[in-house]
């Protein structure tokens, strides 16, 4: 024993007073006071006993936080201080209540801003970890600009959506499945560009010279270009380690699929921006949870909001991250709900905020998007037809109301023929349903038998509620007709068809809903009643095979339903030279009659757009070919002078984010279990921390991807890519949760780091070309073929 350690006292020196108890610090004994936990737990600075304080009765105890399974929500322990507590052997664990602390125990880790900087050299040390982000966005730029304009042919679906551009800039109204955010930001690309709109955007075609399609891509590029630093502040919000936060970037820079997906003219790099700044911005907000109702809480929950309007406004698929917005809401809400200490009107400003923020605000945002497009395209153009005639008597050049029936329809179809029979049934000329314009849609009202003639001054008859009429096809003169045979989809009603000429006629007697005296364009609704059958004319939702051009079927139905929307057509147009022109100004069609209708008829058309079973869709893949990467896509021609882009992930990152779904899941599993065994593995926070993290990556996941089994719509892989951000967030976590946080040497941490980067940048590498472009015989280009399932080479 070393002399200097030991020292004893022999009580107090000769001629030394005695000390009183007043010069003394007093501590409190947990065992000698019955409310010392509630006078103790009260300071807003705890400190634990040294060892030396403790008696036998309580030295042998040790302190533990409570474990996993104690909280479960998105904002678990948000609002409660981690709690301490004695636990005698171990396991079992025994808690008391805490009062509400001020900052949350998930997420980023709360720090108070820096002083003012007083120097160059101190501003630069306070923000130098914006360095990364700034590194990793300059090596985005890079490699989403990269060769962009190698391929000068219109590539995949620039065919469809490079038309928005040329649509915009004529001001052509047109209908797409898609809501109207993604291609205004197309048609400011083509306008900021210098477009002129007259190009056709034809698959595979050369781009004139006059087309800027290198600066188009650049624009929508650098939509991707930004999902680089979104990841790494992503991941900084989430509390993820510096090593987890470099992963999360590597792998959103170097996805080929991501790359790939975001060097053309198309809204899914817009699409995938939405996504994360929803996700991030949700994150920001999670983390300004301690001070409910400050500035910075209801700026970032008001930007959450605007971004869910804009994801949604982008395409329809952004609902699936409102989902995972809504979810977290809710849990929250709930956890707030069961805080007894919460005062009923802080109950309600949380909900009231959640309600004009994450549900007004993104409504307001979405319907803006459709004004705003209504407002621009305020020309006729193809596709019109979808909208109501009485929104189309407003479009520049559409039509003027000469005589003649032209067309009529409700929800958008026309009624149409053409010179092909039906296959099935009868034989006969095909009637169908038709949402563009073109010469079939013309018919002509013919007086018949019963139909009183024009007077001897030659005055118009007009035509009235009941009167029997006779429409001819004008292009083939075959009249519309019906009979007892069924119809080719709608087998319980007749078949409507094109037959007979001057001499063999069907009438038809019309009639409007509400009984009025003379029938008028756009304004009136009409049903239609075979004179014979007592069928009424009808086109539902039922689409014809690839004989019928995928048209609407059109039949007679038996059911005398008035109710019924489907049996309701109007005179879109007509023309006769006896008639003055209508004038517009009586004609008004409000905002939100045409934004519902519209959004019916973009739910429709989506609806239509099943799988074809009479051919066979090499783009097309399931859902179950994209987590394992089974089947890729071919996004142009594969010739051997043709430039080849091929849409495939990296197979490091995907294969990798797939296995961490499937690991996390048994990871929990067996917390979950040892927690029911009285183990304790994590503090309370590192526990709600795991939680938070796996949720927003598991329900993202699963709400991104699970809806595509349940959708009868074809899929292709371009659908998976937002589900793969929430795969690429669990990736990370899990690395960090078992590497880069745990109790391992900085040196393990270094090698495990280096190793994923080099997988990560090493398999972008290897695969650069899939979006980089490949040139000459593809087979000629060795070691693509990873799965026999790739249709990457020729056969």
């Amino acid at each position: 024993m070393r002399p200097s350690q030991v020292q004893i006292d022999f009580g107090t020196p000769p001629g030394t007073p005695p000390r009183t108890s007043s010069e003394f610090e007093e501590i409190p004994y947990p065992v000698t006071h019955p409310s010392y936990f509630k006078t103790v737990h009260s300071y807003k600075h705890e400190e634990s006993l040294p060892l030396h304080h403790m008696n036998e009765d309580t030295s042998t105890r040790r302190r533990v936080a409570r474990g996993p399974g104690s909280s479960g929500g998105f904002m678990s322990g948000d609002e409660h201080e981690s709690e301490m507590h004695y636990d005698d052997d171990g396991k079992d664990v025994y808690s008391k209540p805490s009062p509400a602390r001020s900052r949350v125990s998930s997420g980023r880790v709360h720090r108070p801003p820096p002083p003012p900087p007083t120097s160059i050299s101190e501003f630069i040390s306070q923000n130098l970890e914006h360095l990364p982000p700034v590194i990793y966005t300059l090596l985005s730029c890079w490699t989403r600009f990269h060769k962009i304009g190698h391929a000068n042919t219109v590539v995949w679906d620039e065919a469809h959506f490079g038309k928005f551009g040329s649509h915009y800039l004529k001001r052509e109204f047109y209908f797409d499945v898609h809501p109207p955010l993604g291609k205004m930001l197309v048609g400011l690309a083509g306008l900021l560009s210098g477009y002129n709109g007259n190009f056709e955007f034809k698959s595979g075609v050369v781009y004139d010279e006059s087309v800027p399609y290198v600066a188009m891509r650049v624009m929508m590029a650098t939509f991707g270009v930004a999902l680089v630093p979104l990841g790494w502040y992503t991941a900084v919000e989430l509390g993820m380690s510096s090593w987890s936060c470099h992963l999360v970037a590597l792998m959103v820079l170097c996805d080929v699929a991501w790359l790939a997906i975001s060097r053309f003219i198309l809204l899914d790099s817009m699409l995938l921006f939405f996504t994360f700044t929803t996700v991030f911005l949700l994150t920001k907000f999670h983390n300004q949870q301690y001070q409910s109702f400050s500035f910075d809480w209801w700026m970032w929950l008001a930007f959450t909001g605007i971004s869910i309007g804009c994801v949604t406004s982008v395409k329809w698929i952004g609902l699936f991250v409102t989902a995972v917005v809504g979810l977290y809401t809710i849990e929250d809400l709930w956890e707030k709900f069961g805080d007894l200490r919460m005062t009923n009107r802080d109950q309600i400003r949380h909900w009231a905020a959640r309600v004009l923020c994450l549900i007004i605000l993104p409504i307001l945002v979405y319907m803006l998007s459709f004004k705003l497009h209504f407002m621009i395209l305020n020309h006729s153009g193809p596709g019109d037809s979808t909208m109501s005639s009485l929104f189309q008597a407003h479009l520049e050049i559409a039509f003027g109301s000469r005589v003649t029936l032209k067309g009529m329809g409700w929800g958008g179809g026309l009624l149409h023929s053409h010179v092909q029979t039906y296959p099935v049934g009868s034989g006969q000329q095909q009637v169908t349903c038709y949402h563009y314009k073109d010469d079939n849609n013309h018919w002509t009202i013919l007086p018949t038998w019963e139909a009183p003639e024009y007077n001897p001054n030659g005055e118009l008859q007009f035509l009235q509620d009941g009167d029997v009429i006779r429409l001819q096809h004008v292009p083939t003169t075959r009249h519309l007709h019906s009979h007892t045979v069924a119809a080719p989809v709608t087998k319980l009603n007749n078949e409507v068809s094109g037959y007979g000429n001057s001499t063999v006629v069907d009438d038809i007697k019309q009639g409007p809903r509400e009984h009025v005296t003379k029938i008028h364009s756009l304004t009136t609704r009409l049903r239609f009643k075979h004179q014979a059958l007592g069928c009424y004319l009808y086109a539902a939702n039922a689409v014809l095979p690839q004989w019928g051009f995928k048209q609407l079927e059109v039949s007679c139905t038996k059911e005398d339903n008035p109710d019924d929307m489907h049996t309701y057509w109007n005179v879109e147009s007509h023309w006769n030279d006896r008639l003055p022109l209508g004038d517009a100004k009586f004609y008004k069609s409000p905002f939100l009659r045409d934004f519902w209708h519209l959004n019916v008829a973009m739910m429709t058309s989506n609806n239509a757009l099943i799988p074809d079973p009479d051919k066979e869709d090499i783009l097309a893949s399931a859902p179950t070919d994209w987590p394992w990467m089974r089947l890729g896509l071919r996004m142009c021609g594969w010739g051997d002078n043709q430039t080849k882009y091929y849409l495939l992930g990296t197979p490091v990152i995907w294969w990798g984010g797939t296995v961490s779904l499937i690991v996390f899941v048994i990871v929990l599993g067996i917390y979950l279990f040892r927690h029911q065994r009285k183990y304790i593995d994590m503090t309370l926070q590192q526990w709600n921390h795991f939680l938070y993290v796996g949720k927003i990556a598991g329900y993202g996941w699963f709400l991104h991807y699970v809806p595509f089994f349940i959708m009868g719509r074809v899929t292709y892989v371009h659908h998976y890519l937002p589900t793969l951000y929430f795969s690429v967030l669990m990736f990370a976590h899990l690395l960090d949760h078992f590497i880069f946080s745990a109790r391992w040497k900085d040196s393990t941490k270094r090698v495990a780091f280096g190793i994923c980067a080099f997988l990560i940048v090493g398999n972008f590498w290897w695969f650069r070309g899939m979006a980089w472009g490949i040139d000459g015989p593809i087979n000629d280009h060795w070691g693509l073929l990873w799965r026999k399932t790739w249709n990457i080479y020729n056969a």
